[in-house]
């Protein structure tokens, strides 16, 4: 089993930046691929980056590329999602998701996760 605890999250002005963690435990974490998705009220879940277990590969959600970046410690066992330049339109609760596959590749689709966290709100003001 594999157990995900994702913080970081709040209220933050537009402009803003943020950065949330998501740490793991219960498995070997360098060996799986990890997501970051993020789902706003009446909406669904949406994929907003995805980083290999090596950290060498990152894709992310048109609407982030060059505001986010996701980053990985494998000595620490977490992932990070740094956010910049938040707009209102970010506002969502933000969560952490880990493949079973061992060495699997980066997916940007919900389906291709087998462990997610609770998540955390992150709101962003106008």
């Amino acid at each position: 089993q594999v157990q995900l605890v994702e913080s970081g999250g709040g209220l933050v002005q537009a402009g803003g930046s943020l950065r949330l963690s998501c740490a793991a435990s219960g498995r070997t974490f360098s060996r799986y691929a990890m997501g970051w998705f993020r789902q706003a009220p009446g909406k669904e879940r949406d994929f907003v980056a995805g980083i290999a277990w090596s950290g060498r590969t990152t894709t992310y959600e048109d609407s982030v590329k060059g505001r986010f970046t996701i980053s990985r410690d494998n000595a620490e066992n977490t992932v990070y999602l740094q956010m910049n330049s938040l707009k209102p339109e970010d506002t969502a609760v933000y969560y952490c998701a880990a493949r079973s596959q061992a060495f699997g590749a980066v997916v940007a689709t919900g389906s291709g996760y087998n462990y997610w966290g609770p998540g955390t709100q992150v709101t962003v003001s106008s």
